[in-house]
């Protein structure tokens, strides 16, 4: 037992949940939500509200855990469920996300914005950069942060600025008034576009790891990962402790109860949100219902092109770029949440032989691993980015049904009574288990 920390002011608490917004604008909120409102119309984006709304109660389920404990949710369901748990977790993180469709639509699209042609070697380029990326900076943690910040505080603006201007106030009456299920909507893309409208899939689950490293809570006693070239790496922990529910430490939960589910509301949920239906009104109102949209991520080139017509051809190559480097972004946060996710759960595997020791080498390893991975899948021929980003988001639906179930049972049972989450919270992620479930059981029978 320790003692509970102080809590933090919110501007200190600011961090982590830009990793997993960062993540979730390159799949739902720049690809998968605008594409299907360019061939369906706005009345889906209902859906999109729904599925961010289940992500966001899901996460903080997620860091309820590591808030208490400071150690993984990981780690707490290998306690709960047993050993199985961390070989699935490695299975379920990796596969599905080895398809490097993200960065493929980040190679398609700079290409584009430079009047070049796209090929292979865009995205083979692209992965290489993103892995040497991860050498910079002495704490893993804080590189990733970093640089999605920097992407983010200067793609959204602008993107969204352009989304206002050039739509039309009948564009936003249609997304206010009109609610629809089109029966030509392909349930696969859409079950792809619930489960990337925020995170999705594993990576929902680095949260956890994230809140830790940033010193959330009982995370501060627990150590960071810091860069494998160097010398003083710092000891980190894969398992944690609580602390007792005295008065004292119930009312600074409470306060860091309160304070984090405000951060990750603002910076996750709220600007998430915003963005993913900002966005879909831009496409709406520049290539709905245009031929090109209907098979590819051309969308994108195609609004590049619109907004050149309506205004200044310099904007649309600026907004192409900005895209590019958004998308560009999500890989670089994508494969550092899988190499994190993989080597924690390697570590607690192995625990008990001083595995946690080498959790900065697991981390490089598995973010090569990725790397290789991706640029064989590359080579083999498989460019398609629209193609490869379904596969892989049908995949992560399937995951979070699965998880959403294991950690909302493991925090109704193992954490202290007044920790627990309340009556309404359970039926939040209930109503998101059961949404998971029934879609993504769907999407395999039907294939």
């Amino acid at each position: 037992m320790k003692e509970l920390p102080p809590p933090w002011p919110l501007k200190k608490l600011i961090g982590p949940s830009f990793i997993i917004l960062g993540v979730g604008l390159g799949s739902g909120e720049l690809i998968l939500w605008p594409y299907l409102t360019a061939n369906f119309g706005l009345g889906i984006m209902w859906a999109a509200v729904v599925g961010i709304s289940m992500q966001f109660f899901i996460n903080m389920e997620i860091e309820r855990y590591t808030l208490v404990t400071g150690e993984s949710v990981f780690m707490g369901m290998t306690r709960k469920y047993g050993k199985w748990i961390p070989v699935w977790f490695l299975l379920t993180t990796l596969v599905p996300w080895m398809w490097p469709g993200i960065i493929a639509s980040a190679a398609k699209v700079l290409a584009s914005s430079m009047g070049m042609e796209y090929t292979k070697w865009w995205g083979i380029i692209m992965l290489l950069v993103v892995g040497i990326l991860f050498n910079f900076g002495s704490v893993v943690y804080q590189t990733q942060e970093r640089i999605q910040k920097t992407i983010i505080l200067i793609g959204v603006p602008f993107i969204l600025g352009l989304a206002v201007w050039l739509s039309k106030s009948e564009h936003w009456l249609s997304l206010i008034t009109t609610i629809s299920l089109p029966k030509e909507l392909p349930m696969t893309t859409f079950l792809a576009a619930l489960a990337y409208a925020g995170a999705g899939g594993n990576l929902n689950l680095a949260q956890s790891l994230y809140i830790k490293e940033k010193g959330y809570g009982m995370g501060k006693y627990f150590g960071k990962i810091s860069n494998i070239w160097n010398e003083e790496n710092e000891e980190t922990q894969v398992e944690g402790e609580q602390f007792k529910c005295t008065p004292e430490n119930l009312s600074k939960f409470k306060l860091w109860w309160k304070r984090i589910n405000l951060e990750h509301g603002i910076v996750f949920w709220l600007t998430g949100a915003v963005t993913m239906v900002t966005l879909s009104v831009l496409s709406f109102a520049t290539v709905y219902k245009h031929p090109a949209v209907e098979t590819s991520i051309n969308f994108v080139i195609l609004e590049a092109v619109e907004i050149g017509n309506r205004s200044w051809p310099v904007l649309g190559s600026i907004f192409l770029v900005l895209v590019g480097m958004m998308l560009f972004g999500t890989q670089f946060s994508v494969f550092g949440s899988n190499s994190r996710i993989a080597g924690e759960n390697l570590a607690i595997m192995y625990r008990h032989k001083g595995a946690h020791r080498h959790l900065h080498k697991f981390f490089y390893g598995f973010l090569w691993l990725q790397v290789i991975v991706g640029i064989l899948i590359f080579s083999l021929g498989f460019t398609e980015p629209l193609r490869l980003v379904i596969i892989g988001a049908v995949m992560n639906a399937i995951s979070m049904f699965i998880y959403t179930g294991l950690i909302l049972w493991m925090n109704m049972t193992a954490l202290s009574k007044p920790l627990r989450p309340a009556f309404w919270r359970i039926l939040a992620v209930t109503g998101a288990f059961v949404f998971y479930g029934f879609f993504g059981l769907s999407i395999m029978f039907r294939h």
